[in-house]
């Protein structure tokens, strides 16, 4: 936090901090927060999306948009922007619109700071009584504020969100993408993917078998897991989650590991990523069979790194369709019980 963001150090009891380091440059970081085609596609809790009618990002400028809950409930919102320093700070007062009179306002301020080539963006939320902090706090603002800026950070590591990262910044690179179909409802494949007792049934490719799976599901938490190849050696692996929207969509960082959930290369191949940005979406058919989408993007990737991830993608195919054959094979038997 910037100290001379801090009046009174009897604010804390009114205030709601969220705190992230982003590997993004400032200026990038800052853009995401001030362009309407960004920020509308990451603003907001999991699950939340948002519509942008008007962003005026100067002092006295204002930006109104309405919250779209996963229930289907809307929040109209109305953003009054105070002080505005490209790209140091944002600082603004946050209501519900002409609307809304009996809205609560609040006032919000929001720093970047350069980390090396990293950014480091804390957000700031005061309200006018502890009694109205810990009323929001109840209703989920302290989770929603670091879940908002986890929807940035994988809006920022992703190419389709119009941001650059490492991973596409020196080298385009096509995500490597495949679906399968299961005759199986949407709620019962995520569940599946979901919870290790289950995944343990039919993760890994063919030939593997999971002796190993810890899972702590929520942005930010881990899937540890470990396998026997065919040849008896043991091969560690882990997903560190970003976004999760059950049972709709997850993003996640997926890597090779060691028994202690460390970070480590590809046993059988030095020049593979290091990490993928793994994106896995779940569409119910009106037929009442569910769509699964697997995406894999390089992640953080060195030029050599991005073309052996192109060149892999026979084997990558290979491999994701003998795992999808053994999710279709366990589905349709704990289906028959």
């Amino acid at each position: 936090m910037v100290a001379k963001n801090r009046s009174d150090a009897s604010e804390a009891d009114r205030e709601i901090v969220a705190t992230r380091v982003f590997d993004a440059p400032r200026e990038l970081v800052f853009e995401a927060f001030k362009d309407p085609h960004h920020i509308s596609n990451w603003w907001g809790p999991n699950g939340f999306t948002t519509t942008t009618y008007k962003m005026d990002v100067r002092p006295g400028g204002e930006w109104l948009f309405t919250m779209h809950g996963p229930d289907g409930t809307d929040y109209p919102k109305r953003v009054r922007y105070t002080e505005v320093k490209v790209p140091e700070l944002l600082t603004y007062d946050h209501d519900a619109g002409a609307d809304r009179p009996d809205f609560e306002p609040f006032k919000v301020w929001i720093t970047f700071e350069t980390e090396k080539r990293k950014t480091r963006v804390t957000l700031r939320l005061l309200v006018a009584t502890r009694e109205r902090r810990d009323e929001m706090a109840k209703f989920g603002a302290v989770e929603g504020a670091h879940q908002t800026l986890a929807r940035l950070d994988v809006h920022l590591a992703r190419r389709e969100g119009n941001a650059v990262s490492k991973s596409t910044e020196n080298r385009k690179v096509e995500p490597f993408v495949i679906s399968r179909i299961f005759d199986a409802p949407r709620d019962l494949v995520y569940k599946v993917f979901t919870e290790p007792e289950h995944m343990k049934h039919w993760w890994g490719p063919k030939g593997f078998k999971v002796i190993a799976a810890k899972m702590d599901l929520r942005p930010g938490g881990m899937f540890h897991y470990g396998m026997h190849a065919p040849d008896g050696s043991a091969m560690w692996g882990r997903f560190v989650y970003r976004e999760i929207s059950a049972p709709e969509r997850i993003v996640l960082i997926n890597s090779f590991s060691d028994a202690e959930g460390g970070l480590t290369r590809h046993p059988m191949s030095p020049g593979w990523p290091l990490e993928l940005l793994s994106l896995f979406t779940f569409e119910e058919l009106d037929d009442g069979r569910t769509k699964l989408t697997v995406s894999w993007t390089p992640y953080n990737a060195s030029d050599e790194e991005s073309e052996t991830f192109d060149k892999g993608r026979p084997s990558m195919t290979q491999g994701w369709s003998g795992t999808l054959e053994q999710l279709e094979a366990y589905l349709a038997h704990i289906q028959k019980r």
